[in-house]
């Protein structure tokens, strides 16, 4: 049966954000083929699609290897980030589903409920999942597609501190699903625009960097004050 190039392509970039494959390291289609049991085919097309996406790069008689980003494209990926997320918030507010709505609401029971238990594992996995769902609500698949990518590209880049107050985290994350249910898609967007500006204080890059571009690079955390956008 062939595997299609679509599964391989995951593989490989689950790979590359997991850190099996170095940054500028040789991917050579033989090898790789080798490891998920493939032919070179469907690794060749794999390797296109992830050229396009920024993980892999083709470089005169090494040819395919793990992208090397720069400091200041993992510092894009963040604002970027900051800029459509709560985008895809406010139209989530005007476009979810019901089961949306129940998916959400489902996770930030179980969100609080770890957060006041202290199990930061878990939280990192359902807030994952939060965001995912509230992408896909947004009924805009070049957004979803464009937060997808966003997301693996920052998990692969940077490592991310658990968040000082758990469980105000959480309120945020049910702050935003109050809004969308309501249909509030201003308020949608301003609670998940400060709530991914506190998040993005918490992300390390995992390469080194030196001197005053570190303090550039990682954007300062801010407080958010919640007590005004509740009402």
């Amino acid at each position: 049966m062939r595997i299609p190039a679509h599964s391989v392509c995951t593989a490989i970039r689950d790979d590359i954000v997991a850190g099996v494959y170095e940054r500028g390291g040789r991917l050579t289609e033989e090898l790789l083929a080798r490891r998920y049991g493939v032919s070179r085919v469907p690794v060749r097309e794999a390797l296109r699609t992830l050229e396009a996406e920024g993980f892999v790069v083709t470089r005169r008689h090494a040819g395919a290897c793990v992208a090397e980003p720069t400091e200041q494209e993992a510092a894009d990926l963040l604002e970027m980030r900051m800029l459509l997320e709560p985008l895809g918030a406010s139209r989530a507010a005007q476009r979810r589903t019901e089961a949306h709505l129940k998916v959400l609401r489902g996770l930030v029971r179980l969100g609080q409920e770890r957060a006041r238990r202290g199990n930061s594992e878990d939280l990192r996995s359902l807030g994952g999942w939060f965001h995912e769902t509230l992408a896909q609500a947004s009924g805009s698949p070049a957004l979803i597609a464009m937060l997808t990518q966003l997301r693996h590209k920052i998990a692969w880049m940077y490592a991310v501190e658990a968040p000082v107050s758990p469980v105000e985290s959480w309120t945020e994350h049910g702050a935003i699903v109050d809004a969308v249910a309501r249909g509030d898609g201003e308020r949608a967007r301003a609670i998940t625009a400060l709530h991914t500006e506190r998040a993005t204080g918490a992300h390390r890059l995992r390469f080194s960097v030196s001197g005053d571009r570190a303090d550039r690079v990682r954007t300062s955390q801010h407080a958010v004050n919640m007590t005004g956008l509740r009402h």
